[in-house]
């Protein structure tokens, strides 16, 4: 099937419906341009509305005494191990304040104390208490709430179950639309000379992860089909705490936010021992990587015969505290069976984040004309080799803004390609994941938290194994063709990084070696293959 049934105009097609992408969405009605937004599924269906624990964020006249924007920047820098782009960082979190109060702006409502203040809390990695939440830990389900209730009140055009399939372009390579299928397969053209991608993760790449089913990696195929370059993906964050509910559990499983560690509790083995114990000097409060590995290291020694899970000990807080102020952690608790006042809360380990993305400035721009990313799907550099517990939200929403001045700048300044002249093209036909299944549990095996050679190259067995060329003519189809791409890309990503650093963990070179103390970024080649292009060298504090 060529060509396209139906045609709609636009000034921008954004593409997915979470922070960053309905962010940007608002600010570019307001700044009077023509959006569509496409997204796959439902609106909310995303991961922004499972986000518990908050917006790292230093606010004025509203923080601890010692904290500060440059101390927010130097924890970022930290966590990242040396990766992040210290300019981005430092643009950031500078943003973060005045993106902060457009959320409340659109309705958005946060956790106040007894003196009308915004509470605050600690996260894994903060030296400071910054992190202000919504609902106790249901922080992105009122993001989610009130960007949606914001977006029907300013009639934005939301196309709900259309899985975008291809960027089209002119014949000079810049972005001339969107083909995007309807949920009855028909194939329709977004004419636009600008695309803001904002679709969230990888992680259902994974057999267990935090991430909800839509998280299949769609931005990044469609930004390396459409030339764009990608960097960082070696980097899977695991987030140390999500809710153990057996050996066969799989797909999304409920995360135990960071911040009941923030509130005191302890991770212990099956025998009661600190797993955190002179591993460093936050202790359980170490960023993401640093105790993710610690549990994995833990869980290899399988005390008291237990080697698939530790234990997060919050019984010093009552039922009812614990209750009020972690309401979502709570209730999962209490459908698997666990009083976490009186029990220690089974946890391990499970793919959360994706460090990396497609490669844009701070702005959204990306190196194809007309392409932008924004939110988890895009790598600005803030993140480097290990997010900062709570930066996701504030990197969504201050990139969501930036993207769509942007965008309105370079459509003022005549920067963007003539949608008239899409080359439309028959739908794509690419590799295909056959059995999703299978390629989860290689990936969970052999490119989670430990990697080596040989295992890295079994995953691309695997991957080989199940894998077949079709057309992308459905949603399913795209989704395992994207998930094909990005597996590709992440294993490749993953091989040729000869060092452990923050989230990528080699057997084979336990250590950091600064000889590597740069991004690889990556394209597609003539062949559809993923191959190294470039670095780029950054600053930072290691």
């Amino acid at each position: 099937m060529s060509g396209a049934a139906w045609e709609a105009d636009a000034d921008l097609v954004v593409v997915g419906t979470g922070v960053a992408g309905l962010t940007a969405a608002l600010e570019a009605i307001r700044a009077g341009l023509r959006v569509l937004v496409v997204t796959k599924a439902s609106a909310g269906e995303g991961s922004t509305r499972w986000a518990q624990g908050g917006v790292a964020v230093v606010l004025p006249d509203e923080h601890d005494d010692e904290d500060s924007v440059a101390r927010h920047v130097d924890d970022t820098l930290v966590a990242g191990a040396g990766l992040c782009d210290p300019d981005a960082v430092a643009t950031i979190i500078a943003d973060g304040p005045a993106a902060f109060a457009a959320l409340r702006a659109h309705g958005a409502t946060f956790d106040t104390g007894p003196d009308g203040r915004l509470s605050r809390t600690r996260e894994g990695g903060h030296s400071a208490y910054r992190v202000v939440h919504a609902g106790g830990d249901a922080t992105g389900a009122e993001v989610a709430r009130a960007l949606i209730a914001s977006a029907d009140g300013h009639g934005l055009t939301l196309l709900e179950h259309h899985v975008a399939v291809r960027i089209e372009r002119t014949p000079e390579g810049a972005v001339a639309g969107l083909l995007v299928l309807g949920p009855d397969g028909v194939p329709g053209l977004l004419r636009a000379p600008a695309v803001l991608l904002a679709t969230g993760g990888v992680g259902q790449l994974y057999r267990t992860t935090t991430n909800p089913d839509v998280a299949t990696g769609d931005g990044i195929a469609l930004a390396l089909w459409a030339g764009a370059t990608v960097a960082d993906l070696e980097f899977v964050q695991f987030h140390p705490t999500v809710l153990y509910t057996g050996p066969g559990a799989s797909g999304r499983r409920p995360l135990v936010t960071e911040a009941v560690r923030g509130e005191g509790a302890v991770l212990v083995d099956a025998t009661g021992r600190r797993v955190m114990d002179g591993v460093h000097p936050l202790g359980d409060l170490a960023p993401r990587d640093v105790v993710s590995a610690a549990i994995s290291r833990r869980l290899v020694e399988a005390p008291g015969g237990v080697d698939d899970h530790v234990f997060l000990d919050a019984t010093h807080l009552s039922a009812a505290a614990f209750r009020q102020r972690f309401p979502t952690v709570y209730a999962a608790c209490v459908e698997a069976g666990i009083d976490p006042a009186t029990q220690p809360i089974p946890v391990a380990p499970a793919a959360h984040f994706s460090c990396g993305g497609v490669v844009t400035t701070v702005d959204g721009r990306t190196d194809v004309p007309g392409l932008y990313a924004a939110g988890e799907v895009a790598r600005t550099g803030l993140h480097g080799a290990n997010r900062l517990a709570s930066n996701s939200l504030l990197e969504g929403l201050v990139v969501g803004i930036r993207a769509a001045r942007a965008v309105a700048a370079d459509l003022a300044r005549g920067l963007l390609g003539d949608p008239t002249r899409a080359v439309v093209e028959p739908l794509p036909t690419v590799p295909v994941v056959t059995d999703r299944a299978a390629l989860q549990r290689a990936m969970s095996r052999y490119a989670g938290i430990g990697r080596d050679p040989e295992g890295l190259a079994a995953a691309a067995e695997v991957l080989d194994a199940t894998s077949t060329v079709a057309t992308v003519d459905e949603r399913l189809a795209m989704e395992n063709a994207a998930l094909a791409l990005t597996a590709q890309a992440l294993l490749r990503a993953a091989r040729e990084r000869e060092e452990t650093r923050g989230c990528h963990v080699r057997h084979d070179y336990p250590d950091r070696d600064d000889r590597w103390r740069h991004s690889i970024v990556f394209k597609l080649d003539d062949d559809g293959r993923v191959v190294p292009a470039h670095t780029l060298a950054l600053g930072g504090v290691a």
